[in-house]
């Protein structure tokens, strides 16, 4: 499995990293934009990611909108459906709101709510058939 984790916050970062790295492979960025680029330049070089753990809270662009530019990126390079990135937003942010922005609007896989249980993260990663 190759993970992006794009958290802004480091002991966050440094916790999902701790849990995924036994699984495989595992990126770390610190906002939207990064997350964006590293998603691209993985494409680009032939080693696209599993799965992404996304911040909706983060500087320059948030986590909602890093989703949209990458599921776009997705449909211009022909990715559809299961093929594409597993994303789970990652996020203190449990209102319905964000929740439906995430899920309906930007196409998330799932969604936890901080703080991140090390069981309910590698079921969910399980769940998609990654580990």
């Amino acid at each position: 499995m190759r993970a992006l984790i794009a958290e802004d916050d480091f002991i966050a970062r440094k916790y999902l990293k701790e849990i995924l790295s036994p699984y495989g492979d595992c990126d770390v960025v610190v906002d939207g934009q990064e997350a964006v680029q590293a998603f691209r330049l993985a494409w680009d070089e032939k080693k696209p990611y599993d799965l992404i753990c996304l911040d909706i809270m983060m500087p320059n662009m948030d986590g909602h909108q890093a989703l949209k530019e990458i599921r776009e990126i997705e449909r211009t390079i022909g990715i559809k459906g299961s093929s594409e990135v597993k994303v789970i937003m990652v996020t203190a942010l449990g209102d319905p709101k964000n929740v439906f922005e995430a899920y309906y609007k930007g196409g998330a896989t799932s969604y936890i709510v901080k703080p991140v249980d090390r069981a309910k993260l590698i079921e969910e990663v399980r769940s998609f058939c990654l580990i």
